[in-house]
């Protein structure tokens, strides 16, 4: 991004004059620039018309008292490029495109002319809504929006324009400093608008609606910047029922597609991921309000038997912890409580003494005095509109419990069980206080739990930092590989494969007594890439007759499932001792993530068991490491039930010198092996996949 082109995106996020121009759409815009309350200038812009929105029209662009700062499209999409080209040859800072009929509609040529008109304007669109600053009031908007801003908050960046238009009617108090409805990113795109505000003071985190990335590699980038400046994202990515754009054939093809090199992407850069609108919303609300924890220790309260049991079940579910209350400060607390209560965390206080805070000020104060939690929490649903006589009741105990968490310097959250349970002006009133007002138990856990971990993550990060996802070229149509060769291939990059031949039918009796009885006999060939469901598969085959009748066997079982996949080829190997875990890891690449590592658990039920993590490469050892213990097998390779334990470091390093040549080879479309026997200080590739440029 040009110098020229970040000041211009200053001078349209904070304009001294907006030019809108267009019909009766650019005067709903002038109408929302009021509501926003701007008192820059604006002048309307309309050969038709000789006012707008009140304020008197100018004929033409060419008629501006001066280039303006910002300027709304509202005309159709023919006269863009003309009517841009005109305001960029004026000095123009930049343009909301709310015009549409480009790229979206198929007509890539008039969207190629938008963006050489546009030269070093900062242009938002085209097929978008625009923009809002609620930190300096300015609107570029084309419908009635709401939103509201104490001086700092979430900056919302959206592809969808009906879903920022949402964000900014949500009744659930969210601070926003900024919204940008991103629309078809001719010019700027969501990378763009994130690197352009992670590093503001007023952004406290950013919200992403992502659809799709143009560019990962500068995604990764600036994704890692926010993270190190302190800024969180949290990212809702939809169309992810949707697999990859180069389907895969291997088996982790269809657990590893585009989703889950999202989720790769998110967890390598820290970015939370969340699934719905209205976690996105209660995730940044928190991180806006009282920031990240940095921990998963919760301090929590109730006014509820089962409330306090809710908690601990949605906690112990995420991995959170209540810590125990020692017995020193149990007593303590029952000193402060009525008989009925029972000293825990969470901790219910009882109704005895709701609402009184010269009594229930004491507990909070009591049960936060601890050094090992990380964050507060009381669960309040407030009552419904025109039952106002209890709430200040309610608020008592919230001003308590806001006032021990700020002398303990805990961030705190008070939280409704059912989400609507929660009126606008207590929620304002908490902000103010410096307490994120969350609504609904499930997302308020979610969003603590996320929190911690993006703290978590940028420590992480600080000491072992991603290096740059690797480029990918275009390569040549890429061919299977049959067993034997992948192994050749596997065997020249160091790793080990069982011992063994590839020969005919008629070669095999002495092919398997060279290798030693028991053997492993297998039939392959370009059409045999999954050969266990076709019956092209026998093992512990330990004498010549039993291997006549395998092959005999064989031949007619893959005749009966696909006759054009039978061949005269067989690959007999030394049997390998039973492993203490099965692996699945392979490597594919994709057009847009370049190469990505998938590790599971293997063997013939890898999708049922669907036990796998995807990571991104290049990956480091402690990465790798990290991922392996993350898997339900690494019970089994602990140790299990007294058996000897594998060297997760000496493992993880030879994946990582596996992935290192294949990338380095740059002519691999996908491999897999699975499985991957391991052994307490080695590995064996029982099977592989392999399909390269030739």
């Amino acid at each position: 991004m040009t110098p020229a082109l970040r000041a211009n995106f200053e001078r349209l996020l904070r304009p001294r004059h907006i030019a809108f121009i267009g019909g009766a759409d650019a005067e709903v815009a002038v109408g929302e620039a009021h509501r926003r309350g701007y008192a820059g200038a604006i002048w309307p812009v309309n050969p038709r018309r000789s006012t707008m929105a009140g304020l008197p029209c100018i004929a033409s662009v060419d008629d501006l008292p001066c280039a303006p700062d910002a300027a709304y499209l509202a005309i159709p999409a023919a006269q863009v490029p003309e009517t841009m080209t005109r305001l960029a040859e004026m000095g123009t800072g930049g343009i909301a495109c709310y015009s549409a009929g480009f790229k979206e509609a198929g007509n890539d040529a008039l969207e190629a002319a938008l963006v050489k008109a546009a030269g070093d304007m900062a242009v938002i669109g085209p097929n978008c809504y625009g923009l809002v600053n609620y930190i300096d009031d300015v609107a570029l908007w084309p419908f009635a929006h709401g939103g509201a801003s104490p001086g700092y908050g979430a900056a919302i960046i959206t592809q969808s324009g009906m879903l920022s238009s949402d964000i900014t009617m949500a009744q659930r108090s969210l601070p926003l400093s900024y919204m940008i409805s991103a629309g078809n990113q001719a010019v700027l795109g969501l990378e763009d608008f994130t690197d352009l505000l992670c590093d503001r003071p007023e952004v406290r985190a950013i919200g992403l609606h992502i659809e799709g990335l143009r560019d990962v590699a500068r995604f990764e980038r600036i994704a890692l910047r926010a993270l190190e400046a302190g800024t969180p994202i949290v990212a809702l990515k939809t169309g992810r029922s949707a697999i990859g754009s180069a389907l895969a054939v291997s088996h982790t093809g269809s657990l590893s597609g585009s989703a889950a090199l999202y989720d790769a992407l998110f967890e390598r850069t820290g970015i939370i991921g969340v699934d719905s609108p209205a976690q996105m919303i209660e995730t940044l609300k928190y991180l806006s309000v009282v920031g990240a924890p940095t921990g998963n220790r919760i301090a929590g309260f109730t006014c509820s038997g089962g409330g306090a049991a809710m908690l601990a079940d949605g906690a112990e579910a995420r991995g959170q912890v209540f810590p125990v209350t020692d017995a020193a400060q149990a007593d303590r607390l029952r000193a402060l409580l009525p008989p009925i209560a029972t000293v825990s965390n969470p901790l219910d206080y009882t109704t005895p003494i709701w609402g009184q805070p010269e009594f229930s000020g004491p507990v909070f104060t009591e049960a936060m005095n601890r050094e090992d939690v990380d964050a507060a929490l009381l669960v309040q649903d407030y009552p419904a509109p025109g039952l106002d006589e209890t709430k200040g009741l309610y608020r008592a105990d919230a001003a308590a419990f806001a006032d021990a968490a700020a002398a303990r310097g805990l961030p705190a959250a008070i939280c409704s069980t059912i989400p609507e349970n929660f009126d606008a002006e207590t929620r304002d009133w908490l902000i103010g206080r410096g307490v994120a007002p969350m609504q609904g138990l499930d997302e308020t856990l979610n969003a603590l739990r996320d929190a911690a971990e993006w703290r978590a993550v940028q420590g992480r990060v600080a000491r072992d930092r991603p290096q740059p996802l690797v480029a990918i070229s275009a390569t040549g149509e890429a061919q299977p590989l049959d067993e034997g060769a992948a192994k050749a291939w596997l065997s020249g990059l160091g790793l080990a494969v069982p011992t063994g031949a590839v020969c005919e039918a008629a070669g095999l009796a002495d092919a398997a007594r060279g290798v030693g009885y028991p053997v492993a006999l297998k039939m392959v060939g370009p059409r045999l890439l999954h050969k266990t469901e076709i019956g092209a598969v026998a093992l512990g085959v330990d004498n010549p007759d039993a291997l006549a009748d395998a092959v005999e066997a064989m031949q007619a079982a893959v005749t009966a499932h696909d006759p054009a996949a039978v061949t005269d080829r067989f690959l007999v190997e030394a049997m390998s001792p039973p492993p203490l875990a099965e692996l699945v890891v392979a490597i594919r690449r994709d057009p847009q993530f370049g190469y990505a590592l998938t590790l599971g658990s293997g063997g013939i039920l890898v999708e049922l068991i669907g036990d796998i993590r995807t990571l991104l490469l290049p990956a480091s050892v402690a990465q790798i490491g990290a991922a392996l213990t993350t898997l339900k097998v690494s019970r089994l390779m602990a140790g299990y039930r007294g058996r000897e334990a594998v060297d997760i470091d000496a493992l993880a390093v030879q994946i990582v010198r596996f992935a290192e040549a294949v990338v380095a080879d740059g002519t691999v479309e996908e491999i897999e092996i699975n499985p991957l026997f391991v052994y307490a200080d080695h590995c064996i590739a029982i099977d592989a996949l392999l399909r390269r440029s030739l």
